[in-house]
């Protein structure tokens, strides 16, 4: 007679999970993390700190106030710019239509301010400039500022 087949030994499944998907991963040793950790950290500090700082070190900035059309051959555009007294500035206006295209547009030279007794030393100065439009304009805006040659 004869005994029944035996099941064969199945593979240790260590050994077959690392045929199948390699050896396991050496781990990073804490002092290496710590290091890594340190210097990710010190990256971001350093990123946070020129983006804070970029942003305060522009010389020229402005805000739109108001626009009016007086009709369709002329727009007004007030703003203000803030820059260093004694800089002078120049400021890229334009106009739109009601489908947001470019109507009219003029570059304006703002001459160096003084430091005077106002309460941010003559750095601030509001504009009210005149842009000859094309068709009717039912908005204008500063389109940006920066500082001139002197």
């Amino acid at each position: 007679m004869t005994s029944p087949d035996q099941p064969a030994q199945p593979a240790p499944a260590d050994t077959s999970l690392a045929n199948r998907y390699g050896t396991q991963k050496r781990s990073i040793k804490p002092g290496t993390k710590r290091i890594l950790g340190g210097a990710a950290l010190a990256v971001g500090i350093g990123f946070l700190a020129w983006v804070s700082t970029s942003q305060s070190l522009s010389d020229v900035s402005f805000k739109d106030v108001g626009y009016s059309t007086t009709d369709a051959t002329l727009a007004e555009v007030d703003f203000r710019v803030t820059r260093e007294p004694g800089t002078p500035v120049k400021c890229a206006v334009k106009a739109l239509d009601s489908k947001f295209a470019i109507v009219g547009w003029k570059v304006v030279d703002i001459p160096p301010g003084e430091a005077n007794g106002t309460a941010d030393g003559g750095r601030t100065v509001a504009q009210r400039v005149a842009v000859r439009t094309e068709s009717l304009a039912v908005s204008g805006v500063v389109d940006s500022c920066w500082a001139a040659d002197a």
